[in-house]
């Protein structure tokens, strides 16, 4: 099976390279309006953001910034397929402006986005982050009445285009192939992931300024989703790329992926890092496989059986769906030539267990 991952540097409000209808997948994570990390960005892209800040105006500069986000969502309503999956990873943001604190709730900005451009909201996720400090609160501390509670969690926001799921052929190999294990499947879709960093193994940033700028979530987020709303043969797209973790989840999830970045400087750091692209996809590969065994070690000492077996694995599953489950490892991967951004082409075969 061979997979193509094309990477553009430009411009996400504007998406002209990406055909109508194309795309199956989103997943990205756009830069958070009112985290101070990011105002630089929106004031680039639009000088009345820093006009509002400087003025001490908090809610016009959240608007001014969402409304360059929208020209962005604007394009995904183009550019996916109907019945497509968007999943937009944001966290809400919390600031002083003009000596006023308060909560800036950037999920709900993006929710009322989406829905007025037609899209489904589904169930959505909580993940929490790995604190990074042991104090727990904000504002006056153990005095009443004026702390505030800490933001330790982000939004993974979830959406269909259109009214109808999507349709495949009856049993269609791309989709039974892509299943996910029973256990699996009970801790993907619960609405709460807790400590989903260190879940798979990712790839080491050599460049840790890069990887601040782009604020990259843990790859097991990416992974996950792909898995969860895509099938082999399907298309993902990541309209902020950052680092490219998006990319490196559809790699080993063995799915094509098209990414846009305004800064070049990701793309070479991404490329430095290719030749060890297939050893993470053998691990996480291998990862999910070994994890199902412990399952099923852990299932029958608790007196339990199984009905069914997998046809590619030595292991037992809980259902018939999974049976024709087909893990992927890259066996080769190169970066062909693009005057305009990167263009990769990976190759990729079933997981050996060798």
């Amino acid at each position: 099976m061979e997979t193509t991952h094309r990477v553009f540097v430009g411009d996400a409000r504007d998406l002209s390279a990406v055909d109508d209808e194309s795309i199956e997948l989103v997943v990205t994570s756009p830069p958070y309006p009112m985290i101070e990390m990011w105002d630089d960005l929106f004031a680039d892209l639009d000088p009345a953001v820093a006009d509002a800040l400087e003025a001490g105006d908090g809610r016009r500069a959240f608007e001014a910034m969402h409304a360059q986000l929208d020209r962005v969502w604007d394009e995904l309503e183009r550019v996916l397929v109907d019945g497509g999956i968007a999943c937009v990873n944001v966290g809400d943001a919390t600031r002083s402006v003009d000596g006023s604190f308060r909560v800036y709730p950037n999920h709900a900005r993006v929710l009322e986005a989406f829905e007025s451009r037609g899209f489904d909201p589904l169930p959505d996720v909580l993940w929490r982050k790995p604190a990074n400090s042991a104090a727990k609160f904000m504002g006056s501390g153990m005095i009443p009445p004026n702390a505030y509670v800490t933001l330790e969690h982000e939004y993974i926001l979830v959406f269909r285009k259109g009214g109808e799921s999507r349709e495949f052929e009856p049993g269609a190999d791309r989709r039974y192939e892509a299943a996910y294990f029973w256990e699996e499947r009970n801790r993907w879709f619960s609405d709460v992931w807790t400590e989903v960093r260190g879940e798979l193994q990712a790839l080491e940033s050599p460049d840790d300024d890069l990887r601040e700028r782009s604020a990259a979530y843990p790859l097991e987020i990416p992974y996950r989703l792909i898995c969860m709303y895509s099938a082999y043969g399907d298309t993902v797209l990541d309209p902020f790329w950052g680092t490219g973790t998006t990319t490196l989840a559809a790699l080993c999830a063995g799915r094509d992926s098209i990414g846009y970045e305004l800064e070049a400087a990701f793309l070479e750091r991404f490329e430095n890092q290719l030749a060890d692209v297939p050893a993470l996809s053998r691990s996480v590969g291998r990862t999910r496989l070994e994890r199902h065994r412990e399952f099923v070690s852990q299932r029958r000492a608790d007196g339990s059986t199984f009905d069914y077996d997998a046809e590619h694995y030595d292991t037992p599953v809980v259902t018939k769906m999974e049976r024709n489950i087909r893990l992927r490892e890259i066996t080769e991967i190169e970066a062909l030539e693009a005057d305009d951004g990167g263009d990769y082409r990976a190759i990729h075969e079933p997981l050996s267990l060798e």
